[in-house]
């Protein structure tokens, strides 16, 4: 589960994790979430140091309208795990990401999650992250990764 593009150096950490084994991945992305989230997303820029990124917070498209960004960083990810040898398949989630992460677990018999996402300050300390959330819902184990750069 990711919320932007992958980098070159996030492709490179999740297909080298279990070495020589061979992985294939199903990559769900939810773009931006609503303006409920701008809030808790200016107050990560501010712990991060990033005050220009928190003042422009509002200028960034959400909901409906980041869908066509989120399909883009979405072909993008595959894109380069596909350049990495992986195989990859994914989809975009615009309601209920946890459920159809769940849902994707169950149907294909995923061994592990991996959330790759930026620090989310206030929803880890409330443990209201993804990833969090996700130990309790999918029945496997989920690792927690952030971001190496910005995409």
């Amino acid at each position: 589960m990711i919320e932007k593009a992958l980098t070159s150096a996030d492709v490179e950490f999740v297909t080298t994790l279990h070495g020589e084994e061979p992985v294939s991945f199903h990559v769900l992305l939810q773009p931006r979430g609503d303006q409920a989230d701008r809030l808790l997303r200016a107050i990560d820029d501010i712990a991060l140091g990033e005050l220009d990124e928190a003042a422009h917070e509002r200028e960034t498209p959400e909901g409906k309208d980041a869908a066509a960004l989120g399909q883009q960083a979405l072909e993008v990810s595959l894109s380069a795990l596909h350049t990495a040898g992986s195989e990859a398949e994914g989809r975009l989630v615009e309601d209920h990401p946890l459920d159809a992460l769940k849902e994707l677990v169950g149907a294909t018999g995923a061994d592990e999650v991996i959330v790759l996402t930026d620090p989310h300050y206030v929803e880890e300390f409330f443990h209201r992250d993804w990833a969090s959330r996700a130990r309790h819902k999918v029945g496997v184990p989920v690792l927690k990764l952030f971001s190496h750069s910005k995409a």
